[in-house]
Parts: structure tokens; C-alpha cells; sequence
């Protein structure tokens, strides 16, 4: 929390303390609440509940301040982290679950009685399974529940934004996806991947074969365990697009409804146009073997279908997936030409010159000068009627390959090392 926050909040706020004596965590001050508490109340039920598990009850403002910390990851600078939160196990520089547990002293298992002696600085420490261990070593990606949170709070405020232009990336409304009884694991992984690289986040799932949370989601999503940590498991369709305003149903197969038909182009234009006028949307994907039943796309308010090759019409899930989310970036235009860090910026389409400037039609045409008396010199041009139109044919060549002035000068380097030779190629044998 920043202090012009503070100031704004009025005397009687309790503000965040970056690093409380007690805890050594983030947390509110005049209590021994965690921010991480806090955090995880608002996101998993909502302000409310959070406001609640102080005494006297925080207050709205206090809350959005500890949130806001949170989300801002204001926790790094004093490198004060909360519990169960994936920044301290990266500060610690703890890459691998081995790398874990070789902290502690021995660390035992409630269900079976195992214990493990690695040896380690810390204390024993006792997990309800080695299930567990391996599901929380790493912890959970606070911050991005914060922001999430930040994004609900946006649409109670604001229900219906007239545009997108302006808002922040962490306060874009985007269509939730829906896998209904998806199969695989692994699936669900790589679903969670092409959402990330087309800026999607809110993943649901009804009935997963294999249960849920599930590792191996976790291992194919290939970074993108933000999405994975916030996914969450229905029973049925109804439940999961229950605060839903239009849904799409994805399907390869042509059915008996009376339905608008969409590409994937067609549909991330309409779920566009409706999140502008403050409507929720969602994409409804079905299981790996045969897709959805008819009776589910009955539900939907229109069919999404792919220009496919009609003799091999069915998609991997992760590939439909991946199909209507780049359609979306396309139409939200956020998206960039490749990845953009602090030393790479994204690109434009067309011809990318590295920062050469093109060449000037003096630079060009000296170059042709250049080119023409050496090769005449040489005696190239044999014979010498045939000297205009080979000439002609070597500047229309060059003319088109839209030259920087690197390289005219490195052409006619070349040119000038061919004729004379460099260096000791200058000089004649001995």
C-alpha cells in the first residue's frame, strides 16, 4: 500500500505492514492476519468472508489495500513473503520438490507413517500425505488471485464498460472456456498453455475422468499453472455457465438445432461485441472422444465450427481451444509479434530491417555503377550486344529486394573483393 493510499483511507484504516514482527509476513496491522489470508478469502468466497476474519471486521478499504498489495507484488521489495505463496519458494531459489524437502531435519507422512531424513537445517515437519506434499511444496500463485479479485470487484463496479480501449491487461473481461468430461489430464494442461498464449485465464471443468486438481495438468501446462491453480471442477453443464449471459458450443458435427452457426472468427467477434455491453461469454468444449452430446449443445445459444478438411473434421481439445483464443486476441488486438521483455520488443508485421535504414536511389544506383564497370572491365559482357539487357535484368533483381544501406555497402564490398581481391589477394604471386 502506497502512503498517498493511506492518506486517502483516512486515520482509522489499518494499513498493510509489509513485514509483521510477529509473522515476519505481510499482514494487517493491530491484527495477526496475513495478507494471505485475506487473499484467500476474497478469492475462493469474497469480501465479505474476508472482511470477516478480523475482530472488529475490516473494513472495504482495508481489504482492497491488502489485496492491491498483493496483486502489485509489493512484497518482493521488502522481500517479505506469506506463507504457502509461490514468490518465497522462488526467492529461497527452491526449483524442485527435492530441493524441498532437503530443508528439514525429517519429514513424516500422516497417512502411512513414512518418514524421510534428509538431513536438513529446519525442524521436522509432518504433511498429510506425500499427495499433498507434492501438490503444495511449490505453493500457490497469490498474486494472481489477487488480481483476479481485483477483476470481480471491477464488474460489480462497472457491469457494462462501454470499450476495452484503456483498460489495464488485468482488467480485461474475457470468455471462460469449458471442458465437459475431458479425459486426459495432460489435456487439460495443454488447454491451459494455448490460454495463456492468447491471453485467456478463467478455466472450468465438468466431471473430469481423472479427478481434479490433478498433477499431470499441472506438468503439461508448461508454465501456465496460474490457470490451473484457479480451475475449478462442476458436476454438470448447468452449474458451470450458470452466471454465464451467452454461450457457445463447439462441435465438428452438424446437428438437428435451429442455431446461428459460427467460426471461430464470427464467435470471438460476437462474445467481443456482447462483453462491451457488459454480458458474460463462454466457449464450451466437449470430451476427447466423440465431442459433445447433442442434448449439451441444445443448451448453447450458437454452434462454433472450424473450416476443417471435411474427410478429417475432428480437433484435439487443446487444438480446438487454441483455434478460438487466437481468434480472440486477433479481434481484442493485445496481441504482439512474439514475446516482449525488457530486452525484446514486439514486431510489425512486414519487412523487419534490424534498424537499418532503407538505402537512397543514389546508394542504389552508385552500386549498379559499381557493379557494370567492373563486370565490363572483367569482359563479363560477351557478347557486348547482350550488355543492356543483362544490365537491365541485374537492376530489376537488385531493385526488388528493397535494400538497406547495409547492404548496398556490403554488395559492394563484395564486388570490389571479386575484382581486386583483399588483403593478400591484392598483391600479385610471387
Amino acid at each position: 500500500m502506497s502512503r498517498a493510499d493511506e492518506r486517502t483511507a483516512g486515520p482509522q484504516m489499518r494499513a498493510v505492514n509489509p513485514k509483521h514482527a510477529k509473522t515476519q509476513s505481510p499482514a494487517i496491522e493491530e491484527t495477526d492476519l496475513t495478507v494471505a489470508e485475506v487473499v484467500g478469502a476474497a478469492y475462493r468466497e469474497n469480501v465479505e468472508t474476508a472482511s470477516a476474519l478480523a475482530e472488529p471486521p475490516l473494513s472495504p478499504e482495508e481489504v482492497r489495500a491488502a489485496i492491491n498489495f498483493c496483486a502489485d507484488e509489493a512484497c518482493v521489495a521488502p522481500q517479505a513473503f506469506c506463507p504457502g505463496c509461490r514468490k518465497w519458494t522462488e526467492s529461497q531459489g527452491l526449483a524442485t520438490l527435492d530441493q524441498f524437502c532437503a530443508r528439514f531435519s525429517s519429514i513424516s507422512f500422516a497417512d502411512t507413517g513414512l518418514v524421510l531424513s534428509p538431513g536438513g537445517p529446519l525442524p521436522a515437519a509432518t504433511f498429510p500425505s506425500l499427495d499433498a506434499l507434492a501438490k503444495t511444496w511449490a505453493g500457490e500463485e497469490l498474486w494472481f488471485f489477487a488480481r483476479r479479485v481485483i477483476r470481480r470487484l471491477k464488474r460489480l463496479e462497472d457491469p457494462r464498460p462501454k470499450r476495452l480501449a484503456g483498460i489495464d491487461e488485468d482488467g480485461l473481461p474475457s470468455p471462460t472456456l469449458i471442458l465437459v468430461r475431458p479425459q486426459l489430464a495432460d489435456n487439460i494442461g495443454m488447454v491451459a498453455r494455448a490460454m495463456a498464449n492468447f491471453g485467456l485465464d478463467d478455466l472450468r471443468l465438468i466431471a473430469p475422468r481423472d479427478g481434479w486438481p490433478n498433477e499431470k495438468a499441472r506438468a503439461a501446462a508448461a508454465g501456465a499453472n496460474f490457470i490451473i491453480d484457479a480451475t475449478r471442477a462442476s458436476g454438470t453443464l448447468a452449474e458451470a455457465v450458470a452466471d454465464l449471459n451467452f454461450v457457445c458450443a463447439t462441435t465438428a458435427r452438424r446437428r438437428d438445432l435451429a442455431k446461428p452457426v459460427l467460426t471461430p472468427e464470427q464467435a470471438a467477434q460476437e462474445i467481443h461485441r456482447r462483453i462491451e455491453e457488459g454480458e458474460r461469454c463462454g466457449v464450451v468444449f466437449g470430451p476427447e472422444r466423440a465431442g459433445l452430446e447433442t442434448d449439451e449443445v441444445a443448451l448453447a445459444d450458437a454452434v462454433v465450427m472450424a473450416p476443417v478438411n471435411p474427410r478429417f473434421a475432428s480437433l484435439n481439445v487443446a487444438q480446438a481451444v487454441l483455434l478460438v483464443s487466437y481468434e480472440w486476441l486477433k479481434e481484442t488486438k493485445r496481441g504482439t509479434l512474439g514475446r516482449v521483455t525488457s530486452y525484446e520488443k514486439g514486431l510489425e508485421p512486414g519487412l523487419n530491417r534490424r534498424g537499418a535504414r532503407p538505402a537512397t536511389k543514389e546508394e542504389l544506383y552508385g552500386f549498379f555503377d559499381h557493379l557494370e564497370s567492373e563486370l565490363d572491365r572483367l569482359g563479363f559482357f560477351n557478347p557486348p550486344h547482350r550488355r543492356q539487357t543483362v544490365m537491365r535484368n541485374v537492376k530489376s533483381m537488385f531493385a526488388r529486394m528493397n535494400a538497406s544501406e547495409q547492404e548496398v555497402r556490403t554488395l559492394r564490398g563484395i564486388v570490389a573483393t571479386l575484382a581486386h581481391g583483399k588483403g593478400a589477394g591484392r598483391k600479385p604471386p610471387a
